[in-house]
Order: C-alpha cells, then sequence, then structure tokens
C-alpha cells in the first residue's frame, strides 16, 4: 500500500461509544464531564491521570469532525470546573489540563479507526491473539466488531492480515509518521475552515433577524352602541 493516504471526511456521531474505557478514578471523571462535554457539542477521547509534575488530570476532548481548537479547550475547562469541584472525584490537588488527542491519537472509536484508514497503529490487546498481544501495522479496514490490520513484519506463510476484536483492545494509537502529519495538516484546515463557515452562517442569520421590523400592533377597538 501506498504511504500517500487522503484524508477521510468522518460524519461521525456525537454519542458514538468508545470501545476503550477509562478506569479508576479516570473513569469517575470521565462519568462526570461526558454529559457536560456533549450539551457542548464535543466528544470525550481519554481522560488520563498522572503524577507528573505534580498531579495532572488530562482531559482529551473533540468535536464530532475531530477538530478542536484552544477556545474549545478553554470552554471545556471552564464548564467541568465546577462540577469536579463540587464531586471532587480526586482527593490530592491537581491540574487540569484540557487538550486535544493529537496527532498521534489514542484509538478510542470506530470512526477514529475509519478515519484512520491506511496509516499506521499500534494496537495493544486485552487478552492474547495467537500468543501475543501487541501488534503494528496499517490500518486497512473497519468491520463491525474488528479491526483489519495489515502487520508490518510478516513470517513466510503468514496472513499479512489480522482481525482484532475491538472490544478486546486495550490501548491503540497511530504512529507519527510523515503521511499522518500531511493527513493531518490538511483535516485540521478543513475542519477550521468548516468551523469559520458556520460562524459566519451564524453571523448572518443573527444580522437578519435584528433588521426584521417589528409586528405593527393591530389597535383595539371597542365595538360601537
Amino acid at each position: 500500500m501506498s504511504s500517500e493516504t487522503v484524508a477521510v471526511d468522518i460524519d461521525s456521531d456525537l454519542h458514538e461509544p468508545r470501545f476503550i474505557q477509562d478506569s479508576g478514578q479516570a473513569s469517575r471523571v470521565a462519568h462526570l464531564i461526558e454529559p457536560v462535554l456533549n450539551d457542548l457539542g464535543f466528544r470525550l477521547v481519554r481522560v488520563k491521570i498522572s503524577a507528573t509534575g505534580g498531579n495532572t488530570l488530562q482531559i482529551m476532548a473533540e468535536r464530532p469532525d475531530g477538530f478542536i481548537n484552544i477556545e474549545d479547550c478553554e470552554a471545556i475547562s471552564e464548564a467541568v470546573s465546577p462540577i469536579l469541584d463540587l464531586e471532587d472525584p480526586i482527593t490530592a490537588e491537581y491540574r487540569l489540563e484540557v487538550s486535544s488527542p493529537g496527532i498521534d491519537r489514542p484509538l478510542v472509536r470506530a470512526s477514529d479507526l475509519r478515519r484512520a484508514l491506511g496509516h499506521e497503529a499500534r494496537i495493544e490487546m486485552a487478552v492474547l491473539v495467537g500468543n501475543r498481544k501487541r501488534f503494528r501495522g496499517l490500518i486497512q479496514a473497519v468491520e463491525p466488531e474488528c479491526l483489519v490490520l495489515e502487520k508490518l513484519e510478516v513470517k513466510e506463510g503468514e496472513d499479512p492480515l489480522i482481525r482484532l476484536n475491538l472490544a478486546d483492545i486495550g490501548e491503540g494509537r497511530l504512529v507519527l509518521t510523515d503521511a499522518l502529519i500531511r493527513t493531518s495538516l490538511k483535516s485540521g484546515k478543513t475542519a477550521e475552515k468548516k468551523q469559520k463557515e458556520l460562524k459566519r452562517e451564524a453571523r448572518k442569520a443573527h444580522a437578519q433577524e435584528k433588521r426584521k421590523p417589528a409586528a405593527k400592533k393591530t389597535p383595539d377597538t371597542e365595538p360601537q352602541a
């Protein structure tokens, strides 16, 4: 397969379930904030709690088209902070960080895989598949319940394609390559252009609404005696 791939426009569902779920404290945080993100028009990707440089709570989020900007991250932070302060799912002090999934993003939904067709990924299974758990290869197809991966290293007589059950994937992430960077830049520009067009349409509709003449009030008349 050629390393040159094109961006795939996926109209993803805002409420599409993740086949990889968070665990422990991260799971409790996800349960609290995911409805808030959905109300704002975003999808939760992953919640990660790290002790590096002090406790950090990282929330990865995106719009259904995979795009997110700095203003979006700030809006999410402002929306979830009061809930986290009230519910206090993390007992220790922490720093909140809201970010995009990044170019070499985690793969947590089927739409993530479809958007990354032709790109290289690292997959770690939660169960053994042919005496191994770790796989690396090109995403060839996404079936209703399986990921079809083309292995980069194949022994003689071995099938280069392997089907991995989505429900059994423990971790998945794209590998940072030149082709992925080019595709990501192209997708980001397309999504940003779409967002600007939507904002222009919203401003135009608002201006038209303001220019509408006020409805004339019909004077009340009393019947003559």
